[in-house]
């Protein structure tokens, strides 16, 4: 990781030169996925000494992220760190004599995305560098942080049964942005479904989507939700049992030699029902002795 930031830093170091007003310095962009490490470098290109000196790291010009101050940092002796960064951000004491000023945040999340400041204030000329953080969202289930319009989990069940297969429904409710509906199987395989139902009711979309499933080895299918906007994932597994998914086929010619022989059996009744009255009527005729 240190090695990572002396390599950021040996590219990205920026001059201590004064800057007008209106020709701030450059900004630097830097993409981490969510839930990785991010360095934010600065340094003075003069690799001047600042363990004597102050710094102090800001977001979006109000929230306090991190602050030295000739030994004394947040978290330690001095109050003021912005909560979302706290026991998040780290210096790097062994670079502080070489003038570096870097930090590190741990954990990224979403919400750590942001411009950022790094501010020499005591330095003559001052010097402060910018930095554009992008934290990418990963897909996973957020229902725990209690982001507005984020889809509670699926709701699914077996629908009908017909000669094509098991009919399963899927729903989403209460979801914003709209939410991407999607079925498979445990293996993770986009199954075909039917053309989803959406409605939307105050804002939340309402999603319902059908499929039809034959047998398979575990006969377990998942319906999975995804809003991209704010990287939620959720979904809901469903099993079938083997008896709803029975190959009807393999019964056909069973059935079928069955009604046979019932029909024979029921024709076989009816014509001795009629020979027997015809066997009577003649008796009573005297025909037969």
């Amino acid at each position: 990781m240190e090695l990572l930031a002396v390599v950021c830093l040996c590219l990205l170091t920026w001059s201590g030169t004064t800057f007008a007003a209106g020709n701030g310095p450059d900004v630097i962009k830097m993409v981490v996925k969510e839930g990785d490490d991010a360095i934010l470098p600065c340094s003075l290109s003069t690799r001047e000494n600042i363990v004597q000196k102050l710094f102090d790291w800001k977001r979006d010009g109000q929230k306090e992220v991190f602050l030295y101050d000739a030994g004394v940092t947040y978290g330690k002796d001095h109050p003021g760190q912005d909560e979302q960064f706290k026991q998040r951000v780290f210096h790097f004491p062994d670079q502080l004599p070489f003038g570096d000023a870097s930090i590190v945040i741990r954990n990224t999340k979403v919400t750590d995305s942001g411009n950022y400041t790094c501010d020499f204030p005591r330095l003559q000329p001052r010097r402060r560098g910018l930095i554009e953080l992008v934290v990418d969202p990963v897909l996973k289930d957020r229902t725990e942080e209690n982001i507005p319009g984020a889809a509670p989990a699926p709701v699914t069940k077996i629908l009908k049964v017909t000669e094509d297969g098991v009919v399963l429904q899927c729903e989403v409710r209460g979801a914003s942005p709209k939410p991407d509906v999607k079925w498979q199987d445990s293996d993770g395989n986009v199954l075909r479904a039917e053309e989803p139902q959406v409605s939307e009711r105050g804002g939340l979309y309402y999603v319902s989507l059908l499929t039809t499933v034959t047998k398979t080895s575990t006969n377990l299918f998942h319906c999975v939700s995804t809003q991209k906007d704010i990287g939620h994932r959720t979904e809901e597994e469903i099993y079938v049992p083997e008896r709803l998914l029975e190959d009807k086929s393999c019964h056909e010619a069973p059935m079928f030699i069955g009604g046979v022989f019932t029909g024979i059996v029921i024709v076989a009744a009816v014509l001795s029902v009629l020979a027997a009255i015809y066997i009577t009527i003649r008796r009573n005729k005297g025909e037969f002795k």
